[in-house]
């Protein structure tokens, strides 16, 4: 796609809108930037309010009743039109605030739209108006957005899980991480240039990493599958996928409403696995937390994640007591607010307190967060 550049009037003239034609001088804008404000009037137009609106602040006004576009011509249009940010934010935008599900439902759409999560998030609380042609669409767009999780978190869990460095021995494998700046300094005072007065590096040393021996570990994630815990069930879905590859660690997934599903089978299919998730209904986490207890086999040697909100529908005094018995045999238990890339909840802090209280650790991670978190725990054994 061809770089656009916008003079400072055409940016404007984009983030206010029609009605700041007159103001703005008139309607000397190119066919490309009107191309450009009719693609964006067509979307924010919906909103009257002017909230949650436009691409590069939340200032565009809406005067326009919407075109006559329809959805699949909209998307042609965005995609050659706007930068890859722009188009990203644009088709969440759709979907989150104006739930166009047509952007996951069409055929003609999912052939262009950009693999992101929103766009997952969507397809998982829409499949049910999927036919079957569609559906499969679906699922190549769920594959592409879970191998972009699960590439970008491989990378922190390997360097997480990694050994420690060994300042004593160096290797002659080059790693930026590894790189021993004050030995390599030492060594190459001899190459100092004192005319030119700069320092030939001729050898650059990098330290050797020790690898721990980790003994085997259980790890359970315990996921509850309200929708407003969709974002933490794909990281909770992608998160034991890469655990279940990692030596040492035997990785359960849990899923839970009222009843709890066990997929720890289906842990390395993520894709199959987030295609059959059942968003919604109720939440009895107790009923999840028990199950889980009964799947541990040496408990100081296991760790409970409680991914949740904490807004419990059984009685409020059996998680607690369930949490209590599991820390007092030497099981550690970190109850998530939130595990996705933002990390920022809403959950029942009053019930988060009492989890405290009764031995467990509270927060809200990132997937990247949890690996270091979990390499800390595992590495350390029970110190801490």
């Amino acid at each position: 796609m061809t770089t656009i550049t916008l003079t400072p009037l055409e940016r404007w003239r984009l983030l206010l809108g029609e009605s700041a034609e007159r103001t703005l001088g008139g309607s000397g804008l190119s066919v490309t930037v009107q191309s450009m404000d009719r693609a964006l009037e067509w979307l924010y137009g919906r909103d009257t309010q002017g909230d949650d609106r436009d691409v590069m602040s939340r200032e565009r006004s809406a005067d326009l009743g919407a075109s006559a576009l329809a959805v699949p011509e909209w998307i042609n249009q965005v995609h050659s039109l706007f930068p890859r940010e722009t188009i990203e934010r644009l088709e969440r935008d759709a979907v989150e605030h104006y739930k166009i599900n047509e952007l996951v439902t069409s055929p003609e759409v999912l052939k262009r739209v950009q693999p992101s999560q929103a766009l997952l998030e969507a397809v998982m609380r829409t499949r049910h108006l999927m036919n079957p042609q569609v559906l499969a669409m679906a699922r190549d767009l769920v594959a592409a957005v879970v191998r972009q999780l699960i590439e970008a978190l491989a990378v922190e869990l390997q360097q997480a899980f990694s050994g420690v460095r060994n300042r004593r021995q160096h290797t002659r494998f080059a790693n930026a991480r590894n790189f021993d700046a004050a030995a390599t300094l030492r060594a190459n005072l001899k190459h100092y240039d004192i005319r030119q007065r700069r320092l030939v590096i001729e050898r650059a040393l990098f330290n050797r990493r020790s690898t721990r021996h980790l003994e085997r570990w259980q790890i359970i994630l315990v996921v509850d599958q309200s929708g407003s815990m969709l974002p933490s069930v794909i990281h909770s879905a992608v998160t034991a996928a890469c655990l279940s590859g990692l030596p040492g660690i035997d990785t359960h997934l849990l899923a839970f409403d009222t009843e709890v599903v066990d997929l720890t089978d289906e842990r390395n299919d993520p894709v199959e696995l987030l295609m059959k998730v059942q968003l919604g209904g109720g939440t009895d986490i107790q009923k999840a937390m028990r199950y889980a207890a009964e799947r541990i086999d040496a408990p100081r040697r296991a760790i409970v994640v409680l991914i949740s909100d904490f807004y419990e529908g059984a009685s409020p005094h059996l998680l607690p007591r369930i949490v209590r018995e599991l820390c007092a045999q030497g099981t550690r238990v970190l109850g998530l607010a939130a595990l996705d890339q933002e990390a920022v909840p809403a959950y029942d802090r009053e019930m988060a307190a009492t989890l405290v209280a009764a031995g467990a650790e509270i927060g809200a991670m990132t997937p990247g967060q949890l690996a270091r978190w979990l390499a800390e725990k595992l590495k350390g054994g029970r110190a801490g």
